[in-house]
């Protein structure tokens, strides 16, 4: 950061730096062919550099810190910190400092000074400290505003301010994508991308869900009885690199039969993120609430709550059904069973299931036959509202897999 200095009539000299991490140096090789007229010169000394790795001179890569050359990106989520220094340069003691640190952005301006108290006097050659913080929440531009005011011993009053300007970048680019399954589950699908110019240690993606969700992370993989990322042991992520996270949303019970809960919600939760960079430099953010587009399941829901993935062919297999009225009115509802060239139905076609009143669901058992091996859909069954003398049809509503018992056995 550019340091401003005062003006000559006054006794004050302000100094602003910003606080960073130290850098590991980057070494640049030179070397040639032996053939050539430095001979092994450029090696033995690239060897004999303090600031190589060892036995990899020619990578540039460095063993030793440097200090900061320069002002440094910030990124959305991490932490700025300066270091403010006032100064006496003069000869006579100043009465009544007070020095505050303001930081200005686009939508608000925060006051970061310490202490708001003046400081009684301040003797020749003598300064006043500070160091400020702050977690950066906004991306543009941020304007630092540090302002000095004291009393000379003549008695007036001296007032003056520096302004510090710099960029808030964006570290990371998230892409979120909703997938519906047939039961009430909701995956959510987070892809994570560092749009930063260094790697970063993904310390931990979590996702928050809303009141009426149980969320299970699937990023996770069972091990010798222990759970390992999916992504390896060093979670780094390279710069314009991708990562993709896996959630399942589930209701919660009291909520589940619900038909609000049914029809869909759309608010599903938000995403944590925390990261470190270079020397453990850390940063978080914290999406805004993620919303789906909630499925259309007309007045009447049909979903499966128990089949089997694998029966035999010529045999008898169960099903249970659970039908849900998602309407606001109450229905008188008829079963029909309509076989198909594979799938076929086994029991009475055509009965009475009663009325269903509004956000109710009932359980129907139902047996099946196939006649044909391989993936075979469940289709073919029919809702009659008598009331309003409309058919709901449901085909496709699950797939299992036709084996002979030989095979099977």
């Amino acid at each position: 950061m550019d340091v401003n200095q005062p003006k000559q009539e006054h006794l004050l000299a302000l100094k602003v730096m910003r606080l960073t991490k130290p850098t590991l140096f980057t070494n640049i090789p030179v070397t040639c062919e032996e053939r050539d007229l430095p001979g092994n010169l450029f090696n033995q000394l690239m060897k004999d550099d303090p600031s190589t790795v060892k036995g990899a001179e020619t990578l540039m890569l460095g063993e030793m810190l440097t200090l900061p050359q320069n002002f440094g990106n910030i990124f959305l989520g991490e932490t700025f910190s300066s270091y403010i220094s006032v100064h006496n340069d003069s000869s006579q003691v100043v009465k009544d400092i007070l020095v505050k640190a303001d930081l200005q952005t686009s939508s608000q301006r925060l006051n970061l000074s310490a202490s708001s108290a003046a400081v009684a006097e301040l003797k020749p050659d003598c300064c006043i400290d500070d160091v400020i913080h702050h977690e950066v929440k906004e991306i543009g531009t941020h304007i630092l505003v540090c302002a000095v005011s004291y009393t000379m011993q003549t008695g007036e009053k001296m007032y003056f301010r520096k302004f510090f300007k710099f960029q808030v970048l964006k570290p990371l680019d998230v892409k979120t994508k909703f997938y519906n399954a047939e039961t009430d589950e909701v995956f959510l699908e987070a892809q994570i991308q560092n749009i930063t110019t260094s790697p970063m240690f993904m310390e931990k993606v979590s996702l928050e869900p809303s009141m009426m969700y149980n969320v299970a992370e699937l990023n996770t993989v069972d091990s010798a009885g222990e759970s390992e990322s999916t992504f390896g042991a060093r979670t780094y992520l390279q710069p314009m690199d991708t990562r993709q996270y896996l959630y399942c949303l589930k209701p919660k019970q009291e909520f589940a039969e619900k038909a609000g809960v049914i029809k869909g919600v759309t608010v599903i939760g938000k995403l944590d993120i925390v990261w470190k960079t270079n020397l453990g430099e850390r940063g978080r953010l914290q999406t805004s609430q993620l919303q789906r587009m909630a499925p259309g399941y007309g007045d009447v829901r049909l979903s499966l709550e128990t089949i089997p993935d694998t029966v035999n062919l010529e045999e008898p297999f169960d099903i249970t059904c659970k039908i849900t009225n998602c309407s606001e009115r109450t229905m008188d509802l008829v079963l029909e069973m309509c076989n198909t060239n594979s799938i076929h139905w086994c029991g009475v076609s055509g009965r009475q299931l009663g009325k269903l009143h509004p956000s109710s669901s009932l359980h129907l058992a139902l047996t099946l036959l196939s006649s044909v091996q391989g993936l075979q859909s469940v289709s073919g069954l029919r809702l009659t509202d008598t009331f309003l003398k409309r058919t709901y049809e449901y085909d496709d509503i699950a797939q299992v897999c036709v084996v002979s018992s030989e095979i099977k056995q």
